[in-house]
C-alpha cells in the first residue's frame, strides 16, 4: 500500500457523504449514463427497423430494452430527494414498481409515437427539396435524431421518470446540435431543417406541421424569482407555436404568454415577445448593404468593403 496516497485519503474524503467517503455503505446507483445512452439506441433502431443496427428482432430487443429502461428509472426514482416536485420513493421495492411502471408505458406508446414519426419523415421529404428519399431522411438528418428523441424521452418526461428523459435529450443535443426539453409538447409532421442551434423550451407547445430552421430559439422571455430570491418553476414560461407554421433561421421567440397563430411564416433573424395572429408573415426591414468595388493588382474588378 502506498503511504504517500493513504495519508492524503482522508482529507481528499472529507465532507463527501457517508456513502461516498467511507469504506462500507456503497451509494444508491443513480442511472448510468452509457446505459440510457444504449437504451436509448435500442429504442431508435426499433423505431427505424432496418435503417439501424438491429441485433436480434424487435420483440428481442425490446425485450431487453424495457428490462434495461425499468432498471435505470427504478434507480432514478431511488435517488429522487426529498425536495423534488415528485414524491420521495422511501422504499426499494416502490422504486422497481415505478420503474416497471415507466418501461410498461414506453412499450405502450410505441405505436402513437411510431404514426408521429411517419408524418415527421413525410414534412422533412416534402419539406426539403434537397432530400432525394424518405430513406435518406432517415438515416442522415440531425433533425429526425432530436425529433424522435424527444417523442421516447417526452413519454417518460410524463410518466414522472426522474433525470432520464433529461440524459435522453442531452444525448441528442450533443449528437445534433438541436437542444429539445422533454416537456415540450410537439405535435406530428415537426421538421427543422439543418438544425444545429435550435432550442425549443420546457413548456413550449408545437402544433401539426410546424417547420423549423437552424439557430431558432423558443425560449423565456424572463425568470420570475419568490421572495426568497430563488427561480419560480412549475410556470409557463414558453411560447406556443400553432399548426402549420414556418420560422426561418435566428429567429427568437419568447415568453410563456407568446402565441404564433396558424399558418404564419416568422423571418429569418426576428426578435418577438408578444403574439401575432394567424396567417401572419412578420419581417425585419431588409437590410441595406454597403458593397465598394475595388480593382486588383492585375487591373480586373474586386469587391470590399
Amino acid at each position: 500500500m502506498e503511504d504517500w496516497i493513504e495519508k492524503r485519503l482522508d482529507a481528499a474524503v472529507a465532507g463527501l457523504p457517508p456513502c461516498a467517503g467511507g469504506d462500507d455503505a456503497p451509494c444508491a446507483p443513480l442511472p448510468d449514463g452509457a446505459e440510457v445512452a444504449d437504451i436509448l439506441s435500442m429504442m431508435l433502431s426499433v423505431l427505424f427497423p432496418g435503417c439501424r443496427h438491429l441485433s436480434g428482432g424487435c420483440r428481442q430487443t425490446l425485450r431487453d430494452m424495457a428490462r434495461r429502461l425499468a432498471e435505470q428509472c427504478s434507480r432514478a426514482f431511488a435517488a429522487q430527494p426529498a425536495n423534488s416536485s415528485f414524491d420521495t420513493r422511501a422504499s426499494s421495492l416502490g422504486a422497481v414498481a415505478d420503474g416497471e411502471s415507466a418501461a410498461a408505458a414506453l412499450l405502450d406508446a410505441i405505436p402513437g409515437i411510431r404514426a408521429m414519426l411517419a408524418e415527421d419523415i413525410v414534412a422533412a421529404y416534402e419539406g426539403d427539396p434537397a432530400a432525394k428519399s424518405e430513406t435518406e431522411v432517415v438515416m442522415s438528418y440531425p433533425g429526425l435524431v432530436a425529433i424522435a428523441t424527444h417523442r421516447v424521452a417526452h413519454v417518460l418526461e410524463r410518466a414522472g421518470v426522474p433525470l432520464i428523459p433529461r440524459m435522453m435529450s442531452e444525448r441528442a443535443h450533443s449528437v445534433t446540435g438541436i437542444d429539445i426539453h422533454p416537456g415540450a409538447m410537439i405535435g406530428p409532421g415537426f421538421f427543422i431543417d439543418h438544425g444545429t442551434g435550435v432550442v425549443i423550451g420546457e413548456t413550449c407547445t408545437i402544433g401539426r406541421r410546424v417547420k423549423l430552421y437552424q439557430g431558432v430559439t423558443l425560449g423565456a422571455l424572463s425568470f420570475r424569482k419568490d421572495s426568497d430570491g430563488k427561480l419560480v418553476k412549475g410556470i409557463k414560461r414558453h411560447p406556443d407555436v400553432e399548426d402549420n407554421v414556418v420560422i426561418y433561421a435566428g429567429a427568437t421567440i419568447l415568453g410563456g404568454k407568446t402565441v404564433i397563430g396558424h399558418d404564419s411564416v416568422i423571418g429569418a433573424n426576428v426578435w418577438l415577445t408578444h403574439s401575432v395572429p394567424s396567417f401572419s408573415k412578420v419581417y425585419n426591414r431588409e437590410p441595406d448593404p454597403i458593397v465598394s468595388q475595388t480593382m486588383t493588382m492585375e487591373g480586373e474588378a474586386g469587391y470590399g468593403i
